[in-house]
């Protein structure tokens, strides 16, 4: 090296941008490490966006004519400098020069010209190159709403390198834990690289599978929480050696530990070699993240209902007012259907309003003797609605008909706290509850559990919840549950990210977790909607292509995680009928209940920055706004009145009406966040002055445009 810098600083003097020019490569050469894992950092990939409207200045490809087999992509790329949307047609300008055909005059100075083409728009495609700077926005395509005020999920359909990108303006540091089932690099057509499938044959797999992690690893390091979090990542035997020292390169601070988990029992055969039984777990543990103990030889024992009559004869009617009072119990069903309002002291009760099909239930000793509740009315209501009241045996002729029982302050308590597991509900919606004893002893590194099984709990599971799709190997649900919940079960509201999410497993197995100890977990993942490779043959012989409607919902985000996700939490199939199967272990109850947990699916789209700059693209940016508040209540999708305060956070866009959001920003003590429209520092201040302090103030566009221009070509090395 000494040498070579010598002769650089000798050139320097002579050719002083030829100098620049080598110092900037020997540098990068110098840069990539000697020792450890050394591998080809290949051109940085590019992805086709269809259905993106073609813009001049946009980088293309011209497509295959309808129906042409495509057996490679087409690598040309061409810049637009024209378009006439009157005759449908664009001028292109090649952006390499191509090399001249041999006898022209050109081939004979040695001339490489730019090539300039005439295409149909229809013929065209946007390409978005990783070092290109991207201007992202959110478009709804659905949402399912049965979780009250709990955080929406959000599912983005997006190549999941710019979607990292998009999370980094909202979630930078934020997130808790992601969980990660990237491809395996297995040789078969399971991932693409630069819009073409790694087959088995290709000698720069290995690198090529490197270099595509490494880029998503580098930016989702800088969405985990540097002070305490955890990334997840399954891999099979075909890159795990890689993969660990990749990890350890891309994290060096952190704690790695990598788990075997048997998934096939009966082993995958293959010929000459061991019939494969397991795959590999890296838990990359940063900061103060630690793996939490799991019970074993665990005993169940039933919580205690309480009879909810009082016993006490000091407590007989009507010594405590607001505590005599109806409960209507369904004479068909047994269950309570309603709470009337207390009687006066001086109203027998037989005067109590009545309902249809129902007997209203009071406080009455066999003996007659009218007592009280143990509580009142609205606190008998939220009990019922909780599941922790119910009607109990029926008794004919007597004067309380009905036993109503429920479950104490205390009881409840240790629910909350998780000293007491809720396993499901009866029919009559009371909550089946156990306070479970063992010892809590620390998880190994290999795991042989049942739960683990791939085909019964991830295939087959798949199955019951959107019947006659396929979709190739997805994860046994119960392992996924079970990786999150080694660290993430002292953590309720932890935010959790998967984007190479498939079928949508690691969302599913959050929905679980938040039903068994009320937990408002919230999870990101991202797939795209790449068609199977076995069907885009067939489906080009159709002449459709890429984009077109009958082309993608076939994709896997619209044909198979959109509709597992809603099934999961409606507890319907696509076609309406409730699903008929049960979970398993930890928690077992109907697949058909659902989740009482809100959802949202989005497409990323790609937008022009001049455009976002002056606010003319704010529906699409609106979902960014509330994700990075919390993806909590109600969205602000227009300003149109130039500001708006929701349930966490405002908008602020005509500052004009400045005391107005103010006053009602301060109003609101969940608000987090207020973004202010302004290309003006000192208006900026000073509104951020006047706002509470628990509110971050986030200047628009600004604090958007630069998160995406910063260090464009940011993970591609």
């Amino acid at each position: 090296m000494s040498r070579l810098n010598d002769l650089l600083r000798e050139l320097r003097t002579r050719e002083p941008t030829l100098a620049r020019d080598l110092e900037r490569e020997v540098s990068a050469l110098a840069d990539r490490r000697a020792f450890g894992l050394n591998f080809e950092r290949h051109v940085p990939e590019a992805v086709e966006l269809p259905g993106r409207p073609i813009r001049k200045g946009d980088k293309v490809r011209v497509l295959p004519p309808r129906g042409a087999s495509v057996k490679k992509a087409n690598e040309t790329l061409w810049r637009v400098i024209g378009v006439d949307r009157a005759k449908g047609k664009a001028t292109l300008e090649e952006l390499a020069p191509s090399k001249p055909e041999a006898g022209t005059p050109d081939a004979q100075e040695g001339l490489f010209r730019l090539k300039t083409i005439t295409a149909a728009l229809d013929d065209l495609v946007v390409v978005a190159e990783f070092r290109d700077s991207i201007y992202p926005g959110l478009v709804s395509t659905g949402k399912v709403e049965r979780g009250g005020d709990k955080p929406y999920h959000v599912v983005i359909n997006a190549e999941n390198y710019h979607a990292l990108e998009t999370l980094l303006f909202t979630h930078r540091g934020k997130v808790d834990a992601i969980y990660i089932d990237p491809p395996y690099n297995t040789g078969a057509k399971d991932w693409k690289y630069n819009n073409d499938y790694v087959e088995s044959d290709d000698l720069y797999r290995h690198s090529k599978w490197l270099a595509f992690i490494e880029r998503r690893l580098l930016l989702a390091k800088e969405l985990l929480n540097p002070t305490e979090s955890v990334l997840i990542v399954s891999i099979d035997e075909k890159e795990y050696l890689r993969l660990g020292l990749l990890l350890e390169q891309t994290f060096p601070e952190a704690n790695i530990s990598m788990v075997s988990s048997i998934i096939n029992p009966a082993g995958a055969g293959r010929e000459s070699d061991f019939s494969r039984t397991d795959e590999y777990i890296y838990f990359v543990r940063i900061g103060k993240a630690r793996i939490l103990p799991e019970q074993r030889n665990e005993e169940r024992r039933p919580v205690t209902w309480d009879t909810l009559r009082r016993s006490d004869l000091s407590s007989v009617r009507p010594t405590r007012p607001g505590q005599f009072y109806p409960f209507y119990v369904n004479l068909q069903s047994g269950q309570i259907e309603a709470i009337g309002e207390p009687l006066a002291s001086d109203v027998p009760r037989e005067k109590a309003p009545k309902r249809k099909g129902c007997v209203a239930v009071f406080p009455v000793r066999p003996d007659g003797t009218e007592m009280n509740w143990g509580i009142t009315a609205e606190p008998a209501r939220n009990r019922l609605a909780s599941g922790y009241l119910r009607a109990g045996k029926h008794t004919d002729g007597a004067p309380q008909p009905y036993a109503i029982s429920y479950l104490t302050s205390g009881i409840i308590e240790d629910i909350t706290s998780g000293r007491v597991e809720v396993t499901g509900r009866a029919s009559d919606g009371s909550v089946i509850a156990n306070y479970v004893t063992g010892r809590l002893v620390m998880p190994t590194t290999a795991w042989n559990k049942p739960s683990h099984d791939a085909q019964r709990y991830g295939t087959e599971v798949l199955k019951a919840l959107i019947p006659g799709r396929r979709f190739p190997f997805p994860k046994a649900l119960y392992a996924v549950e079970e990786c999150l919940r080694h660290v993430l079960a002292d953590k309720p509201t932890a935010i959790i990210i998967d984007f190479f999410s498939g079928s949508g497993t690691t969302l599913h197995a959050v929905l679980r977790l938040n039903k068994q100890d009320n937990g408002r977990r919230d999870a990101i993942i991202v797939t795209n909607n790449e068609v199977a490779a076995a069907e885009q043959e067939s489906l080009r012989a159709k002449d459709l292509r890429p984009g077109d409607s009958e082309w993608e919902k076939l994709g896997i985000c619209e044909l198979i995680t959109k509709p597992r996700i809603k099934a999961a939490i409606t507890g319907k199939t696509p076609d309406g009928e409730p699903i008929k199967a049960d979970y398993k272990f930890t928690d077992e109850f109907p697949m058909s209940e659902g989740f009482e947990e809100n959802v949202e699916f989005f497409t990323l789209t790609y937008e022009a920055p001049l455009r976002v700059a002056s606010n003319r693209e704010f529906t699409k940016i609106a979902p960014l706004l509330w994700m990075r508040a919390g993806s909590q209540g109600r969205r602000i999708d227009s300003v149109s009145k130039g500001w708006d305060v929701a349930d966490v956070y405002g908008v602020l866009a005509d500052l004009d009406h400045t005391k107005k959001f103010i006053k009602a920003a301060g109003a609101n003590k969940n608000v987090r966040v207020a973004f202010v429209v302004t290309d003006d520092d000192r208006l900026f201040e000073s509104v951020s002055q006047e706002l509470p302090d628990h509110v971050e103030p986030v200047r628009l566009y600004e604090a958007y445009l630069r998160n995406f221009e910063i260090d464009t070509g940011r993970g591609v090395l």
